[in-house]
């Protein structure tokens, strides 16, 4: 079914097991095979969603929001300490919903995510999807927002004519080796754009600060181009739009959430691990001593 096979042509796949097993075979009816992938699925979505996930160390998170079958759905990817990527969860709702992401994010949490020695996450462009982050995991959470979305975002509040040289700046700023440098090229490009159009200088002011979190943390060569962006959930995120390519009738919210699920187990099949792997030793090593800056910086809590 996850191949793309449908109910109906669902008996041509069988092994061949002779005329006088075929003459009394059973449940390879349209109607009987859908019941036994329900039934597969929600079993296969249970397990996903309630996984204990405490016997890794994460290094990375990634959350991405992504239009399936009509609805909005939020994915999340995992990435461990040798760069393995692991599908996390899946949720009905987008990034913009306060009560889903941080369902979500929760979720993550309570099954065994710890962010003691910091986790990096590596969100789109949603604030509440930011913010939930931060209410749950607090100052372990380092942020790091998609770079790719917000020169979307930006650029949707432009006339075609500007946004080439408004892109140039941008990329220009997220290649500066100097975290603080960058963030200040796009406060001078943000009150360029206030006489040009203020909707897209607000857009590019919007979390501007956690959009240089990678180079603050020495990120550097290809890990930076990875974890920069989303593009390894968007990646998980196509990959099971694809299995579902064929399902022409979707009912409830249910039916979505199973399919989304047993397409990211399938993805993890298919993952290879991140590019930059090798770097992870060193991106481990900042996490932890930023989470150490900062647990001694916050005040003592009297008895």
């Amino acid at each position: 079914m996850l191949a793309g096979l449908s109910t109906r042509r669902y008996p041509v796949a069988l092994e061949p097991v002779g005329p006088s097993t075929d003459a009394v075979a059973s449940s390879t009816s349209k109607s009987a095979v859908s019941r036994r992938f329900v039934a597969a699925t929600a079993e296969r979505l249970g397990e996903f969603r309630s996984r204990d996930l405490s016997d890794r160390r994460w290094l990375v998170c990634f959350i991405d929001g992504f239009d399936f079958a009509g609805h909005v759905m939020v994915g999340a990817l995992g990435v461990t300490a040798d760069g393995t990527k692991v599908p996390l969860g899946v949720v009905e709702g987008s990034t913009d919903n306060a009560a889903v992401v941080r369902g979500l994010v929760t979720g993550l949490r309570d099954r065994g995510v710890d962010a003691t020695s910091g986790i990096l996450f590596v969100l789109d462009g949603g604030k509440a999807l930011a913010r939930a982050v931060k209410d749950v995991f607090g100052t372990h959470a380092v942020i790091q927002r998609c770079r790719l979305h917000k020169e979307r975002n930006v650029a949707d509040h432009l006339p075609e004519v500007e946004r080439a040289w408004v892109l140039r700046k941008m990329r220009r700023a997220w290649k500066n080796p100097d975290a603080d440098e960058g963030r200040s090229d796009l406060e001078a490009l943000a009150r360029q754009l206030d006489k040009l159009n203020p909707d897209a200088a607000g857009s590019l002011r919007e979390g501007l600060a956690d959009m240089f979190t990678v180079t603050r943390l020495g990120v550097t060569g290809t890990l930076l181009k990875t974890l920069a962006t989303t593009n390894p959930v968007e990646s998980m995120n196509e990959i099971v739009r694809n299995h579902s390519r064929n399902v022409k009738r979707w009912r409830d919210g249910d039916m979505r959430l199973r399919w989304a699920a047993a397409g990211m187990c399938a993805a993890q099949g298919q993952f290879r691990r991140i590019k930059g792997y090798s770097q992870l030793p060193g991106l481990a090593i900042a996490l932890a001593a930023t989470i150490a800056s900062v647990d001694q910086d916050r005040p003592a809590v009297s008895a």
